[in-house]
């Protein structure tokens, strides 16, 4: 054992302990490769080791870059009421593929995503204490676009629940 910058002490593992740990770590919950990737790294193995079980991972069927687009972009939106571009940026930061981006997209309807981001235009309206309306529709604006939504639509739905 060794101990790592943190002061803890650090297991290395072989491949076969390293894949029973990393097979339970990847049944749990959806990991992207990048995740799973560095896990491997922390886990002590060298590159030849960790492309080899990323490779049984995938073939096994515990790592699924598609369903992990899917799974983490219908979570984001539903939980943290991500808007589409971050949950874009996110997925490229955890080096998911274009192509299945586009397919993690595809689980949010436009009419739930139209419906969550009125509710939380609505809701952010009532919160904002401005009393000069154009302030107030920037603020109400700002932070929407800040979760992720498009301005184009954030600046429609804004418009179209202050002007009623």
């Amino acid at each position: 054992m060794n101990v790592d910058d943190s002061g803890k002490k650090k297991k290395f593992y072989t491949p076969a302990q390293a894949f029973e740990k990393i097979s339970r770590y990847c049944a749990y919950q959806e990991r992207s490769h990048k995740e799973v990737r560095n896990k491997l790294y922390e886990y002590g193995l060298h590159r030849g080791d960790v492309e080899e079980l990323l490779s049984k991972l995938i073939t096994e069927g515990f790592l699924n870059e598609e369903r992990f687009a899917k799974a983490f972009a219908g979570g984001k939106f539903r939980m943290k009421k991500w808007g589409r571009n971050k949950i874009v940026h996110e997925l490229e930061s955890h080096g998911v593929t274009p192509k299945c981006i586009k397919k993690g997209l595809a689980e949010l309807s436009d009419a739930d995503y139209k419906k969550t981001l009125r509710g939380l235009l609505v809701k952010k309206l009532d919160l904002t204490k401005e009393p000069n309306l154009f302030k107030k529709r920037d603020k109400v604006a700002r932070f929407a676009i800040g979760k992720g939504y498009e301005s184009e639509l954030v600046w429609a739905v804004v418009k179209e629940i202050t002007e009623s």
